[in-house]
């Protein structure tokens, strides 16, 4: 079973930092205050523009974003001095900032003046990677030491 964990990780490049490898992927799902559907094509498209350029500058990159009305969905690679939280947050602060001022008027009719559009909860899972059972089993038939 070692060849099959071998074969999945050399299919997948790791990227290094002074001190660690890695490859720190994550699926991100942010949805709209109570769900309201006024995302549209236009902001969906700026949404992406301001999403890729924030987590650049987190030193990340998107690999896939997507939305529908009232739900964004980012696969998004981190490195590991990126707290996944603070990033969210941050992601979350800019981009509403931004919509709420570039589409004030769209927006005012789901929000009257509140300064809202993200609800506080959002969604983060790691993907990426062998599956857990290949790992699993790898750990398991390792050598201890006698």
């Amino acid at each position: 079973m070692l060849k099959v964990y071998l074969v999945i990780m050399d299919s997948q490049p790791l990227k290094r930092l002074y001190h660690c490898t890695y490859r720190l992927q994550y699926h991100l799902v942010i949805v709209t205050k109570y769900r309201r559907k006024c995302i549209t094509g236009p902001m969906l498209f700026r949404l992406e523009e301001i999403v890729r350029a924030t987590t650049k500058r987190w030193e990340g990159e998107v690999l896939e974003f997507n939305g529908e009305p009232d739900h964004v969905h980012l696969l998004l690679e981190l490195t590991p001095r990126t707290a996944p939280s603070a990033f969210v947050n941050n992601l979350k602060t800019v981009t509403s900032r931004l919509i709420r001022k570039e589409y004030r008027e769209h927006i005012r009719r789901y929000y009257w003046h509140k300064p809202v559009f993200w609800s506080r909860s959002y969604c983060i899972i790691s993907v990426g990677g062998a599956p857990l059972s290949v790992l699993k089993q790898y750990i398991e038939q390792q050598e201890a030491p006698e």
